[in-house]
């Protein structure tokens, strides 16, 4: 683990969609995610988490230690395998013979939790960041089957209540020969968000990046330009135009931290211009609001964008 953080960080996004689905609910036949108490959309860790996956993945590919391990068409057991190979252990017997054989190394080598843990932290960038539960280690009685990460979401919220819409759209092209005789087009629906501005929270543990993954500056620099640059390479016909339009960090001068996360966060706030009721675009919103007397010594805030 090299060169771990030295400063706690809490953080805020603010990002936007409009006319899009920023965050579909599968049980809900993928509506927008809304607070079906007060109307407010939602977006959840995960997704925001897959964004900052893909764009790691991206612009790092094949760097090594910038791997990712939650990633499409790739099992988790067999990057597991990959840690079980770096000490030692022939992954290509049956599963028992490999439980026995990681039986025999730890008794042999009490080091052994740690080794195969500083193996993933070590390769895989999210594990390094949000941590991971790796069942190929829990399933052997290994200790580092479950990875705390420093670096924590909230799901995001908007600011205001949104009302999502359904829109019936046409499609030339018919599916088979036999609707294509009696029909010209068929209809669909696309569900959209006319405009909604979202707020995540976030939290970065230096005590857990030291004590744990070795969450490095390298990696909170690349965690910081992953999270402004999120959307601007995950555009797609259902998500309509999605930005990130603020990034704000809050810096503590030690690993502990100098005050309460939610003061910080309390400290920040937005609001729709005057005479704004159903907020269309940025712009229907005054600049975001800073509390400076709620910013006590020993933090220092940041506007990233």
């Amino acid at each position: 683990m090299n060169n771990p953080i030295k400063n706690r960080y809490d953080f805020i996004v603010y990002f936007d969609v409009e006319n899009g689905n920023p965050n579909g609910d599968p049980d809900a036949g993928s509506l927008p995610r809304v607070d079906p108490e007060q109307g407010y959309g939602i977006v959840t860790d995960v997704c925001l988490k897959r964004k900052i996956r893909n764009y790691v993945e991206l612009v790092k590919e094949d760097e090594p230690g910038f791997d990712i391990y939650i990633k499409e068409g790739v099992s988790l057991n067999s990057s597991d395998m990959r840690a079980l190979e770096s000490v030692g252990i022939d992954t290509s017997k049956s599963d028992t013979a490999i439980k026995d054989a990681v039986k025999k190394m730890k008794k042999d080598d009490p080091q052994l939790d740690y080794l195969i843990r500083n193996f993933m932290c070590s390769n895989y960038f999210d594990i390094r960041t949000f941590g991971a539960v790796m069942t190929t280690f829990v399933k052997n009685n290994l200790n580092c089957g479950q990875v705390r990460g420093p670096v924590q979401l909230t799901f995001a919220r908007s600011v205001d209540p949104i009302i999502p819409q359904e829109v019936t759209i046409t499609r030339a092209a018919i599916t088979t020969e036999a609707d294509a005789e009696k029909k010209g087009t068929e209809m669909g629906r696309k569900h959209i968000v006319p405009y909604g501005l979202y707020r995540c929270e976030g939290f970065v543990s230096a005590a857990l990046a030291e004590k744990t993954t070795g969450f490095s500056e390298e990696d909170l620099e690349l965690l910081w330009e992953s999270i402004i640059n999120m959307f601007e390479h995950d555009h797609s016909a259902a998500r309509g135009k999605m930005a990130v339009r603020q990034l704000i960090v809050f810096k503590h001068e030690n690993k502990l931290g100098n005050a309460p996360a939610h003061q910080l966060f309390d400290a920040v706030s937005i609001e729709k211009k005057s005479g704004v009721d159903s907020p269309r675009s940025f712009d229907d919103y005054e600049d975001i609001a800073i509390n400076a007397e709620a910013i006590p010594e020993g933090v220092t805030l940041e506007f990233k964008i």
